[in-house]
């Protein structure tokens, strides 16, 4: 039986497999269609920040591969490497087992890891946003740290506690810091403490808060976020980090026990494992989402460098709304590769971006058409839901935004996700779980 092998579980790679097997289904053609991912889940990452805040459980922005990718098997493992002569791909399993894959059409789509850089400190001491257990332990270590400040004896250090630098001001940056200054609000009314006693930083060597949805939107929220007590600096970022304090590119220091560390992504690792042509750290592929040279073997996603037909010279950007388009083109082009359909290239303009800001507040720009304020709300807040795709968890994110219009957001730090399991290395790698 023919065989495709899909890499990756991430929004790419889950519209590829459902579409694909959605598509073989209609012609009753018999294709054996695996997916091979160290989790059994898609994530929607877009949401982290809402769990990192508490608004959101995490269970909610997981879609079960089990029940949603009918046809699919579902390979628990991580991907090390790829034999593209002999057609195969060696994974290892939760029990540490090397295990081969045969493939006749090979889709790679591992994902985005976080984009880290020789800061002193920062792998040790800075937390990131790519993972559930990343955004549970931000969440958990800054209530943590608000009530270990209450009872604290030195004046200074319990200032620190209270501190929170998030470097970073793109919109998943952004929208970090204000969902923790939500969590702080919460805190501070639950607690009894003043909520201007805890200090937002977010950094960026940008000069605009997030360039991505324009500088008229971006005055816009830099406007929110001051009202909102965080202090913006631009034109700076870290250059060495410790365990209480960090210090700035213009030699100022800051105490704070907690820094996130959201400033963009990369190609995942296994990218510069296979010894194919690469783009900016991106594997090269066409515009059919086809690797040059090896017409059986696909590609698209945050770790491929999918050319954008719309500004020639251009690569479409790591967006969530990019991966699930080419995800869905992937699942028409590797059924065309099978002799079902016609090979289509990838050709999608941007439809603009939408930027939760916290209680009562966003900004966006669908269809180029500028909103905030509750408008832009509704607008974020929908498209999410929309863009969901399971229904039950669209159902649960629902009634999480309504409870937290009419209630306060639990302050509970449940200690579920360690520093250990938070660090860039277990979130770059996502490895797998261990069965003792």
């Amino acid at each position: 039986m023919t065989s495709v092998v899909i890499v990756g579980s991430g929004f790419t790679g889950f519209e590829c497999a459902r579409g694909l097997a959605r598509k073989l289904r209609r012609h009753n053609a018999e294709v054996d269609i695996s997916i091979i991912s160290p989790v059994d889940y898609m994530l929607y990452t877009p949401l982290l920040p809402d769990v990192a805040g508490g608004l959101v459980d995490p269970r909610f922005v997981a879609i079960p591969l089990a029940n949603s990718l009918r046809g699919v098997q579902a390979i628990r493992g991580r991907v090390d490497g790829v034999d593209f002569e002999a057609r195969t791909v060696t994974y290892t399993d939760p029990e540490e087992r090397a295990r081969v894959v045969p493939w006749d059409r090979l889709v790679l789509t591992p994902g985005s890891v976080t984009r880290l850089f020789d800061v002193p400190g920062l792998a040790e001491h800075a937390r990131g946003l790519k993972s559930t257990a990343e955004a549970l332990y931000l969440r958990d270590h800054v209530l943590q740290q608000l009530e270990l400040a209450e009872v604290d004896d030195d004046p200074g250090r319990a200032a620190a506690r209270r501190t929170i630098v998030v470097v970073g001001a793109s919109y998943s940056g952004t929208e970090l810091a204000v969902q923790l200054r939500a969590l702080a609000d919460s805190a501070a009314r639950q607690m009894g403490f003043d909520p201007a006693a805890v200090r937002f930083v977010l950094l960026d060597l940008a000069e605009q808060v997030m360039p991505e949805v324009g500088e008229r939107l971006g005055a816009a929220a830099m406007k929110v976020l001051k009202a909102r007590g965080i202090e913006i600096r631009l034109g700076v970022t870290l250059t060495e980090v410790y365990s209480e304090h960090v210090v700035l590119s213009d030699d100022s220091l800051i105490r704070t026990h907690t820094v996130a560390w959201v400033t963009g992504v990369t190609g995942a690792p296994l990218i510069e494992k296979l010894g194919l042509a690469t783009e900016r750290g991106r594997l090269k592929v066409t515009t059919e989402l086809q690797v040059p040279g090896h017409p059986d073997v696909f590609g698209a996603g945050d770790a491929a460098a999918v050319p954008d037909v719309t500004q020639p010279g251009q690569l479409t950007p790591p967006t969530a709304q990019h991966a699930t388009r080419q995800g869905k083109l992937l699942a028409h082009n590797v059924a065309a590769s099978l002799g079902y359909g016609r090979m289509k290239s990838y050709k999608h303009r941007n439809m603009g971006l939408v930027v939760d800001l916290g209680p009562r507040k966003a900004v966006a720009n669908p269809l180029n058409i500028r909103l905030s304020g509750y408008p832009a709300k509704f607008v974020t807040r929908a498209y999410h839901l929309y863009a969901i795709p399971r229904f039950v968890n669209r159902w649960a994110v629902t009634l999480a935004y309504l409870t937290d219009m009419f209630f306060d957001r639990s302050v509970v730090s449940f200690g579920l996700s360690s520093a250990e399991d938070a660090r860039f290395a277990a979130s770059e790698g996502i490895p797998v779980p261990k069965t003792d």
